[in-house]
């Protein structure tokens, strides 16, 4: 069985929005690309609307934790790339992307400003990295 340990190093400020360190141990690494908000026919959900794509995102994420056999508790770090990043914007993102960690300790996260995505319509894209056995 795969193992997650989250570590709150002395020195580095708890936040209760992601981990600093996670150590994984396990059998499989999965690496999910950079998910955007589209459905399985390709169309944009939520256009301008960035807590309904983030909600789009991490539903896809969902999607393709599961066809690896994995679930959102076996995620160890995410990479987030926002369009015209804010921090204003942060809340947004925590709300809507909180709610698929909800009863665990959440992954390492990385947010990254960008000035733009491969599609203009797109507003936000997540990355994930998974650890089974």
């Amino acid at each position: 069985m795969s193992k997650l340990e989250q570590l709150r190093p002395s020195g580095l400020h708890h936040n209760p929005a992601y981990s600093h360190v996670v150590v994984a141990s396990g059998a499989r690494t999965i690496y999910i690309a950079g998910q955007v908000a589209t459905d399985e026919e390709g169309r944009v959900v939520g256009e301008g609307d960035l807590a309904a794509q983030t909600t789009q995102v991490m539903q896809n994420i969902g999607l393709a934790l599961k066809a690896a056999g994995a679930s959102y508790s076996n995620i160890v770090k995410i990479t987030t790339f926002v369009v015209g990043y804010k921090p204003e914007l942060r809340p947004i993102i925590g709300k809507a992307r909180s709610a698929f960690f909800e009863g665990m300790e959440p992954p390492a996260s990385t947010l990254v400003g960008v000035t733009a995505l491969a599609a203009p319509e797109w507003l936000i894209e997540i990355e994930a990295v998974a650890v089974v056995d």
